[in-house]
């Protein structure tokens, strides 16, 4: 009929040759002698026919389709974070991905566990996992090449680096250079790299200076209550307090409500700093000072990793370094004395 959809038969038809040999000769695969090659090419050129992309991947067994899955949970991610963070990875990962040939499929934060098992994906990037991440193992169990976005603690898998530690210590001299000397950490009771590099990182700054080490933890599923809550205990044993460096920006947010609730005046009387410069350290009153972290290079090192991660196959080596580069603080008035 006038206007249907060629087929592999009509191109094999009219260029006089087996579906077989159209096949091969289209896909550059098996042996084709290079006129009948060229033969069919125009064939299908002038008919207008395309191979059907769903049915050359079945028949290679790959999706040409890589997750983003995010390993925080909701009270953390969700929020106006969900806008930030894992979109700011995601929004570069999908484009480098698209580049190369692979469509990405996101994982968001969610407050039930993901149906990973069913995703049709070749490989995948977990960001930030802690060091006993669920999404990571069942990936892991499927034999699927994974990349996270920030090392996971305690494994070998192959990741980009976030610096975690120059991100703690940027913010630190900087809460320092402002005026503070009592200053407190404030991180996730978790095992990811941000809150096990952070607070390592500070109990060295802590003994360089001879500051007192003032370490309080928060619950990641509490989100911005969570924060609010650590900053209050930290406020009852410690009222000295003059400066929290918090590495999450939900924990920062609810720490500046817990220092306004006692009266206490933010940058005047303690200042605030967090991680990530994203919307809620934006939005937040007054604007938290934060950190470039450059997500965006980041997400596509972590996308080009990956590649060569599924190309090595089983018999991975090691992994590609990808530098990211160096964080960038964005002072703002949660934290400018001067």
């Amino acid at each position: 009929m006038a206007g249907a959809r060629p087929t592999i038969a009509d191109v094999a038809r009219e260029a006089g040759v087996s579906r077989t040999t159209v096949s091969h000769a289209l896909n550059g695969i098996g042996k084709v002698d290079p006129r009948t090659r060229e033969r069919v090419e125009r064939v299908a050129a002038e008919l207008g026919y395309r191979p059907s992309l769903r049915a050359q991947r079945l028949r290679r067994g790959e999706a040409r389709t890589i997750g983003l899955v995010s390993s925080m949970p909701f009270a953390v991610a969700g929020g106006p974070s969900r806008l930030g963070f894992f979109m700011e990875v995601a929004a570069a990962a999908a484009e480098s991905a698209l580049m190369h040939g692979f469509a990405l499929v996101l994982v968001p934060p969610v407050e039930a566990d993901p149906p990973l098992d069913s995703l049709d994906i070749d490989g995948a990037i977990v960001v930030e996992p802690d060091a006993d991440d669920s999404a990571t193992k069942r990936l892991r169990d499927r034999g699927l090449p994974i990349v996270a976005l920030g090392r996971q603690p305690g494994t070998d898998l192959p990741h980009v680096d976030l610096h975690a530690a120059a991100v703690v210590r940027l913010l630190l001299e900087h809460l320092r250079e402002q005026g503070g000397r009592r200053i407190a950490l404030l991180v996730g009771s978790a095992r990811r790299h941000s809150y096990v590099d952070a607070a390592h990182e500070y109990r060295r700054f802590a003994h360089e200076h001879g500051m007192p080490e003032l370490v309080v933890l928060a619950e990641e599923s509490g989100g911005t209550e969570a924060g609010y809550a650590a900053c209050a205990d930290l406020l009852d044993r410690h009222p000295g307090v003059d400066a929290v460096c918090a590495t999450v920006d939900a924990f920062a947010v609810g720490a500046v409500r817990a220092l306004t609730d006692r009266g206490l005046r933010v940058p005047d009387d303690v200042m605030v700093a967090t991680r990530y410069d994203g919307l809620r350290a934006r939005t937040c009153e007054p604007p938290l000072t934060a950190v470039d972290l450059h997500l965006g290079q980041a997400a596509e090192g972590a996308v080009s990793v990956l590649l060569a991660e599924m190309r090595r196959g089983p018999a991975r080596g090691e992994a590609p370094e990808v530098p990211v580069p160096p964080p960038v603080l964005v002072p703002r008035a949660s934290s400018l004395r001067r």
